[in-house]
């Protein structure tokens, strides 16, 4: 601890310790009160300024130090000042000690409850920076709950010092004014419980159901808002419409048909969306073509002399066809229709809240739906950078169109995407230069697993350039140039094909949402809720449309949240569940993750310990010549409890499974370590990884005690 704070605590818990050694508390009794009473409203008549101002300070130096007696202290404003002066000076003294409690709490303890709880507080700060003054201001009208422990709590949460200030003192207002006005008849009141009868408990918590009633009324307010220029339909065509048949649109679409509801699905391109057509399956069918002629190549490790390989890049690009087509059945207008689907292949328009334009081959239709569900996914990012557009450029889109090996290819980008082709393209025999602005690749994941995966890359002949911001692309004598910046000089990349993956676009145009207003986020996505409502409460969005995450299995995720909302609001509704997501980049080595890292852990100040197996003592990585990488675990401190796993090797997104699964359900490592895995698999190395946390956390005094019991026992 910083010693300010240090100070700060020993000054406030010097202050608390004499408030109770020497029974102070005795003073702000009911007893003494009434016993008083006479002799401070004579001080106060002949001092009203100077008793105004010991009051004062006296409820401030209660409140913040979070001290008992602020109830009789009100009830003394009461008695002493009247009504109306007691209602003003309590208001203000309550509110300030309150803040002063509350600054205390967040200077004292903020960082050190956010390193040790931080990933788990998240929720709770997304919901106090989302509606953090509704939920003060209920709990302050409520005198059940101690106002101190709201103090101390909410300086614990990110709520803005202003916004706690005003809302306390409105909050607290009414019960100021009831128990300010209860100390003006002090003569009357023997006891506390006089004052907390069963009427006026009910009164306040009346006064506690106002705050959630108006956050409904204010919603309905927004919605009649929103809605107010458009017309309803008296009845619906659908329950659900869904627009695009990515991830998200198919698993829309199939909860909807599967709780027999009635759900069209349109989609203007082809069936199963990015991933199917031009992402996840052509890119891995592609990364094992290449990844056979590598282990060609290294035929002399698994003691074949020699090996070689003839192919045509175009058979290659055909295979990675076939495998499109033969996935494709899984995602077809057929398989769709028969699970109850009415799906629609052309082009829609959301020309109000409730209503869909589709233009197909036969024309133009206009559907109505209770609800919508946008997945309309993303496109390849193509950055502004002089002279690109004159070039015939790839993108992950139009990069299966090839027919002919590039000779030379370049390389923007080094995220996962641009990571996964560069090695693939090099491993088909291109000579292949990555471009990466940032310092080094993968930027997400730890130094050491970028540095892992660059090593590799320049093994296997590739020509890494971090720190190398692209400027502009010329043509000089028929040769394609790109001209970069690094360390401050103009470097020049020649080559023949350029390959831009730097990031994807949600498609958040042509369809209807400018007109409509839907409104969008800071990273252009469609602006969401935790239930996946855009700001048309019966509108949803998911996928890379709507982001966080542009993964496949994160779509289909957000898309079962979206589906459930939609068909059942408002009778329930559920948030999306972020806390466990996982992923993988498909280089080789694999490299997959889940929960956080060590940067990330770094970043947000969560304290953590690390357990790191290495894969080249597993055995079945040493049988498979695949001795590197290594499994990562971060935990809570002195706990088995996992803040996050990161995985370096052959097949890690398999891998990671096991880890997912027990950060879901609050599996600890040492469950993990007392399961059976098959000998010998590579999952051993996440059994393994559980018995490194184990040894560093074996009890040292117990075992030298054993030590001795053994020894005692050889010898009797």
């Amino acid at each position: 601890m910083k010693p300010t704070r240090t100070a700060l605590l020993l000054i406030m818990a010097g202050l608390i310790g004499t408030f109770f050694i020497y029974d102070l508390q005795h003073y702000l009794s009911l007893d003494n009160l009434k016993s008083q009473q006479a002799v401070i409203a004579d001080y106060r008549q002949n001092n009203p300024l100077m008793a105004l101002a010991l009051y004062a300070a006296l409820y401030i130096a209660v409140t913040a130090l979070s001290l008992p007696g602020a109830t009789i202290l009100t009830l003394a404003g009461g008695a002493v000042f009247g009504l109306l002066w007691g209602t003003l000076i309590v208001s203000f003294a309550s509110s300030i000690g309150a803040t002063l409690a509350f600054l205390a709490a967040r200077f004292l303890f903020r960082d050190w409850v956010k390193s040790r709880f931080g990933n788990r507080l998240q929720t709770i700060d997304d919901g106090v920076t989302r509606d953090g003054a509704f939920y003060l201001f209920t709990l302050r009208l409520v005198p059940l709950f101690p106002f101190f422990m709201i103090n101390l709590a909410m300086g614990l949460t990110p709520i803005k010092t202003r916004t706690f200030y005003w809302v306390s003192q409105v909050g607290m207002l009414a019960g100021t004014l009831v128990y300010v006005n209860a100390g003006t008849q002090l003569a009357k009141i023997d006891s506390l419980s006089g004052i907390l009868s069963p009427a006026l408990l009910g009164s306040f918590a009346l006064l506690g159901v106002f705050p959630l009633g108006a956050k409904k009324m204010l919603e309905v307010f927004q919605q009649r808002k929103v809605y107010a220029r458009w017309t309803k339909p008296a009845h619906f065509d659908n329950n659900l419409v869904v627009i695009g048949a990515g991830a998200g649109g198919l698993v829309s679409a199939y909860i909807a048909a599967a709780v027999k509801a009635k759900v069209t699905l349109i989609e203007k391109h082809k069936m199963g969306g990015d991933c199917l057509n031009t992402g996840c399956v052509p890119s891995k069918a592609l990364i094992r073509s290449a990844k056979l002629l590598s282990h060609i190549k290294r035929a002399p490790e698994f003691g074949i002399a020699k090996a070689e390989a003839e192919f045509d890049f175009a058979e290659v690009i055909e295979r990675v066809r076939q495998v499109i087509n033969a996935v494709a059945p899984h995602d077809s207008i057929a398989r769709y229709r028969e699970l109850g689907v009415d799906v629609i292949q052309g082009s829609a328009k959301i020309v109000s809240p409730w209503a869909v334009e589709v233009t197909s081959e036969t024309g133009v239709q206009t559907l109505t739906s209770r609800a919508i569900v946008i997945a309309a996914g993303a496109r390849p990012f193509v950055p502004p950078i002089p002279g690109l557009k004159n070039i015939d450029y790839l993108t992950s889109d139009n990069v299966w169109d090839l027919h002919e090996l590039p000779k030379r290819l370049l390389v923007l980008g080094g995220g996962p995407i641009g990571c996964e082709l560069t090695q693939t393209f090099a491993r088909l025999g291109s000579q292949v230069t990555q471009v990466e602005m940032a310092p080094r690749l993968m930027l997400r994941e730890d130094a050491e697993v970028s540095d892992i995966v660059r090593s590799r890359f320049q093994a296997e002949g590739v020509d890494v350039r971090t720190n190398h911001t692209a400027k502009e692309f010329i043509v000089e004598n028929g040769e394609h140039i790109l001209l970069a910046e690094y360390d401050g000089q103009t470097v020049r990349i020649a080559f023949d094909k350029v390959l831009v993956a730097i990031g994807r676009a949600a498609n958040v145009q042509g369809y209807g949402l400018q007109e409509l207003g839907v409104a969008l986020s800071p990273r252009k996505t469609l602006d969401t809720n935790p239930f996946q409502q855009t700001n048309y409460p019966n509108i949803y969005a998911v996928g890379d449309v709507a982001g966080p995450y542009q993964f496949t299995h994160a779509a289909a995720h957000q898309a079962w949240f979206a589906a459930v909302n939609a068909l059942f609001a408002p009778f329930k509704k559920f948030r999306t569940d972020y806390t466990v997501i996982p992923w993988s980049t498909f280089t080789d080595p694999e490299v997959a993750r889940v929960g956080l890292n060590e940067q990330e852990a770094q970043a947000q100040n969560i304290a953590y310990e690390v357990s790191r197996y290495g894969m080249a003592d597993l055995d079945r990585a040493i049988a498979d010549s695949e001795a590197h990488g290594f499994v990562k675990v971060l935990t809570v401190p002195g706990k088995d409890k996992i803040l996050g796993v990161t995985i370096v090797g052959e097949h890690a997104g398999d891998l990671l499974a096991e880890f997912v699964l027990a950060m879901k359900y609050g599996i600890g490592l040492n469950k993990i370590l007392g399961t059976i895995h098959i000998y010998p698999t590579l999952a051993e190395a996440n059994k393994y990884v559980a018995g490194v946390w184990k040894r560093n956390h074996a009890p040292q005094g117990l075992l030298k005690w054993l030590g001795r019991y053994h020894a005692w026992r050889r010898k009797v």
